[in-house]
């Protein structure tokens, strides 16, 4: 909803949060309740119970969204209930796995698309925390950049191997959990080789730790 100027109203007795927090519980637990529905359920069931579970975060941003950024909100749920209505209609229950193939195909379009520009977009992440960014900074923030292209790649292309090939539980360990292990690996070298590179340390425990271990 909006105000007679344009602006987005908040949704009384909403928390800020909420939203966010409801993505976050779908897409941790999209691989599980894959599993169970595949193993359990027929495939329209399982459809039903996806889309029941995407419309709340949906419906709480529809109400905050202003008119000319709905399109921006549907685009990614119609997507999606598009995919779940496919699969139910078609009774092939391996639509369902397809998920984090596309979420890593729409993040490596991004994150490729960002490297024909003059930032990287990882050097828009960082300026967000630290505006001035130190001499090569933004030169290296191209090379992380082009690094998590290739992890997108390689992810997706573990993620469709399996989903085609493999039994419904290797997905289902691989995309709820291997893959975000690795992701937080991807952060932890990062994070390393950003302070072995710059040497900026701050008062975090971390990098106290590292300023230490890299003097040394």
């Amino acid at each position: 909803m909006a105000d007679p100027d344009g602006k987005p109203q908040r949704a009384a007795g909403v928390p800020r949060w909420l939203p966010a927090v409801l993505r976050s519980l779908l897409v941790g637990g999209y691989p599980l309740v894959v599993y169970l529905g595949m193993t359990r359920w027929s495939p329209r069931t399982l459809a039903l119970v996806l889309a029941c579970a995407l419309l709340p975060g949906l419906v709480l941003r529809l109400r905050e969204a202003r008119r000319e950024d709905l399109w921006p909100v549907l685009r990614v749920p119609l997507s999606l209930l598009g995919l779940f209505a496919a699969a139910a209609l078609s009774g092939e229950q391996r639509l369902f796995m397809a998920l984090p193939v596309l979420v890593n195909l729409g993040l490596l379009a991004n994150f490729a698309a960002s490297l024909r520009g003059p930032a990287s977009l990882v050097e828009r992440f960082a300026r967000l925390q630290e505006p001035e960014l130190p001499p090569g900074g933004p030169a290296y923030c191209r090379k992380v950049t082009v690094v998590w292209c290739g992890f997108f790649v390689a992810n997706a292309a573990a993620s469709a191997a399996l989903a085609l090939w493999a039994p419904v539980s290797w997905w289902t360990l691989y995309t709820g959990l291997l893959a975000y292990l690795l992701i937080g690996v991807m952060f932890t070298v990062e994070y390393v080789v950003r302070k072995a590179t710059f040497r900026r340390f701050g008062d975090a425990l971390p990098d106290r730790l590292l300023r230490r271990l890299l003097r040394a």
